[in-house]
């Protein structure tokens, strides 16, 4: 698939990945704040099962790629990719649900898509005209993922130690963490904001100044 160059109708697409709590809804929004970007993340598109028991919904494998709607995913980052705007569902992650809203994303200049798998699923990544990974630690996505699950979802610690040993930390190397050979840019996620946004505007401004040489 070809990389569009930014214009008023090809946005510029920014992939972020990493693994859980690396850091990649933080520099997300810092760059939607700073810049003219709009933000789809990827935690949205988690398949739906109202139709499972709230108990079995919970020991689903909620950090592999099959977790997640890839289809409608893709479909909606090449419509971004052309300039469309997309309705973008919302998750409920204490009941493993989709709600009814759904909230309208209408590209700007620049579009960030973030998630884990986002470079990942090849129809994605190719979309993506700048590509960044966010290398954390394990140790510190960890205690990030402690302290997140257990204030903002209801979670119990034990659930969430359970939960890392047994999906999340092997999915990520079984699925995120090769995915870095894939990055135009790798910052680290416990690096000050600004210098993992000054390394992405850096590579923009360097592809661009090449594409006008050519």
């Amino acid at each position: 698939m070809k990389r569009h160059p930014p214009s008023a109708r090809h946005p510029h697409l920014i992939a972020i990945a990493g693994p859980s709590c690396s850091g990649k809804s933080q520099l997300a929004a810092y760059l939607q704040k700073r810049w003219d970007a709009s933000v789809l993340t990827t935690d949205s598109y988690y398949k739906e099962l109202a139709h499972l028991p709230l108990e079995e919904r919970a020991r689903m494998n909620f950090d592999e790629p099959a977790a997640l709607d890839e289809e409608l995913v893709r479909a909606h980052v090449l419509a971004l990719a052309r300039g469309e705007a997309v309705p973008r569902p919302t998750y409920d992650f204490t009941t493993h649900t989709r709600t009814r809203e759904v909230e309208l994303i209408v590209p700007r200049e620049y579009v960030i898509i973030e998630g884990l798998f986002t470079l990942y699923w090849p129809d994605v990544r190719a979309a993506c005209a700048t590509r960044v990974y966010i290398h954390t630690d394990d140790a510190v996505c960890f205690r990030r993922r402690l302290y997140r699950d257990t204030h903002e979802r209801g979670r119990t610690e034990d659930s969430v130690r359970r939960q890392y040993e047994s999906t999340v930390r092997p999915m990520a190397e079984l699925y995120v963490w090769p995915t870095r050979k894939y990055a135009d840019v790798v910052v680290s996620g416990v690096a000050p904001l600004e210098i993992s946004a000054a390394a992405i505007r850096n590579h923009i401004e360097a592809e661009r100044a090449a594409l006008v040489e050519e």
